[in-house]
């Protein structure tokens, strides 16, 4: 019995230590300013962190994930390295190793890959006739570089356009992206009118959680759609 009461406690203080994105946002952007939601998220995909998830699917970061954020941010800003790298160092970590800051080489500088209209092109599989629909369209804004999101943008109209979707077809989603922004930022608003830290935490944290409900709503009518035109 004392046992168990021991076991309570104990995750019920562990849980009480885990924070929201919002609240890892708030301790490591004074570090990172640069740091976003996002790339919260997609270092997770990378495997850089795993945050444990809420029964609604939110994730709850323990403190050692926000050192282990705060390490591999580090080594990302000041030593320019992949990610790759980070991950095999901390992994060395996790494993109780006491391995060397691995040295990035002489030749890479940029902390993130940029992209020229040219190499954009050559790495999307693009014809120029494409993207200068797509910037025509207001689908993308022209640039003298360009990140690797505006790659995966461009790659995914091209494997449309081999369907017959071309770029006119996806202005509607540009379109309908910008209202369910609009909608967000309504049901933000007393959020956004504040200016203390707390305020602008949470609404970093519960924005991202609108969009992927959201998300959830459209590809569920979205899939239901499909019933009507597939073959049983």
């Amino acid at each position: 019995m004392a046992a168990a009461a021991a076991r309570g406690r104990a995750a019920a203080k562990e849980k009480a230590t885990l924070l929201s994105i919002g609240q890892v946002l708030s301790k490591l952007s004074g570090e990172f300013p640069a740091l976003t939601s996002s790339k919260l998220r997609f270092l997770e995909v990378q495997g850089i962190v795993t945050p444990q998830r809420t029964a609604s699917g939110y994730r709850k970061f323990s403190p050692a994930d926000v050192d282990r954020l705060r390490l591999a941010l580090t080594l990302q800003r000041d030593h320019y390295l992949p990610l790759n790298v980070i991950r095999s160092y901390l992994d060395d970590i996790d494993e109780g190793r006491s391995p060397d800051v691995p040295q990035a080489p002489m030749s890479i500088h940029p902390r993130e890959r940029t992209y020229s209209r040219a190499d954009l092109l050559d790495a999307a599989g693009a014809a120029p006739q494409l993207l200068n629909d797509a910037f025509s369209l207001g689908l993308m804004k022209p640039a003298e570089t360009y990140d690797a999101e505006a790659v995966s943008l461009l790659r995914a109209l091209v494997a449309l356009e081999r369907h017959g979707i071309d770029p006119r077809h996806v202005r509607a989603m540009r379109q309908s992206a910008d209202r369910e922004v609009a909608l967000i930022e309504a049901a933000l608003s007393p959020l956004l009118r504040r200016t203390d830290a707390h305020s602008r935490a949470r609404s970093t944290e519960v924005a991202p959680q609108l969009a992927q409900r959201l998300d959830d709503v459209r590809a569920i009518f979205v899939r239901q759609a499909l019933t009507r035109i597939l073959p049983e």
